[in-house]
């Protein structure tokens, strides 16, 4: 089958093994970036595109007559009109879990970073103040401890419960919150009654119209003043003004982001000001180990072979 890959930078692809991908689709095109005005060009006469954050919207199908298969390196779907897809036969694969070791150790790592304080303590150093110091310690910034703490998790999945075995070997107690707008099954708890409970917490839902802003002025003000919050999701679950108001006014005590509403934020953010105390912005780099992109790679040779056998596995259209 004819196939284009086309965007394959988005992996940063030097340290990949791209062996897998080339086997089950020989003599695959592999285009760095694609610009939107040359996928219709490198679509016409494709069978297969191998697509990161392409947009295949309804146009871009009409102008690819030939294709047969979108392979999505990633989980997300919306860079991508399913039902266009589906209307016209095209089959739609995503991979799925690839990323659970890297961003729960992200996770883990941002809780860590802002309990203590390491960020503020490197910048120190790095500002000779230890050297200056009277003493052989410097204590300038409140360091708490995770054991004995509550983490509220949203969305546990497979990597909200990753989140929690890590959490839970730190001496962590883990409470759950209900899926938001359905009923709260036993064992967990309505996002209301989590938040002024818990001592950190963490997001790992997806992005759609029920958890848009899912933590705004009024869940920040629910959250205890020593609380962090950390989001390793999708940037749009928080209000991100309110959140910069938040740190700036001491209603959390810090927050640890890894995606921002509009990626990469070419157009500023509230959370990029230079003044809001104990934040850690990372630029969406927790999926991003090389073994987490050379299972993608190895997910997207496994979802050519699960299409040509008839196999609905990590099938979403």
């Amino acid at each position: 089958m004819r196939a284009v890959f086309l965007d394959l930078d988005s992996f940063e692809p030097a340290d990949l093994d791209l062996a897998p991908l080339q086997q089950a689709l020989p003599g695959i095109a592999l285009y760095g970036e694609t610009a939107p005005e040359q996928v219709q060009e490198r679509l016409a006469d494709a069978e297969v595109a191998v697509i990161s954050k392409v947009r295949m919207t309804a146009a871009v199908l009409d102008a690819a007559p030939a294709l047969k298969l979108i392979l999505i390196a990633a989980t997300g779907t919306d860079n991508v009109d399913l039902e266009a897809a589906r209307e016209r036969g095209i089959a739609v694969y995503n991979c799925q879990a690839y990323g659970t070791a890297a961003v729960a150790q992200h996770t883990l790592a941002l809780m860590l970073a802002l309990a203590t304080r390491l960020v503020d303590y490197h910048a120190a150093v790095q500002a000779g103040r230890w050297q200056q110091a009277p003493r052989f310690c410097l204590l300038d910034y409140p360091i708490v401890e995770l054991a004995g703490r509550t983490l509220g998790i949203v969305g546990y999945g497979e990597l909200g419960k990753a989140v929690a075995r890590l959490a839970e070997a730190f001496g962590m107690r883990v409470l759950i919150a209900g899926r938001p707008g359905e009923p709260v099954p036993p064992g967990r708890l309505a996002l209301d009654e989590l938040l002024p409970q818990v001592d950190v917490l963490s997001l790992h839902c997806p992005l759609t119209p029920a958890t848009r802003n899912l933590i705004g002025e009024r869940e920040l003000r629910l959250l205890p003043s020593h609380a962090f919050l950390i989001n390793a999701a999708r940037g749009g679950l928080v209000d991100e003004v309110a959140l910069a108001r938040a740190l700036r006014e001491g209603w959390i005590a810090g927050a640890g982001v890894d995606v921002l509403s509009a990626e990469p934020p070419r157009d500023g953010n509230p959370l990029l000001a230079p003044d809001i105390p104990n934040l850690i912005v990372t630029p969406h780099s927790a999926w991003g180990s090389r073994e987490a992109r050379q299972r993608i790679i190895e997910q997207l040779a496994e979802n050519v072979r699960a299409f040509m056998a008839g196999d609905d596995r990590r099938r979403v259209a």
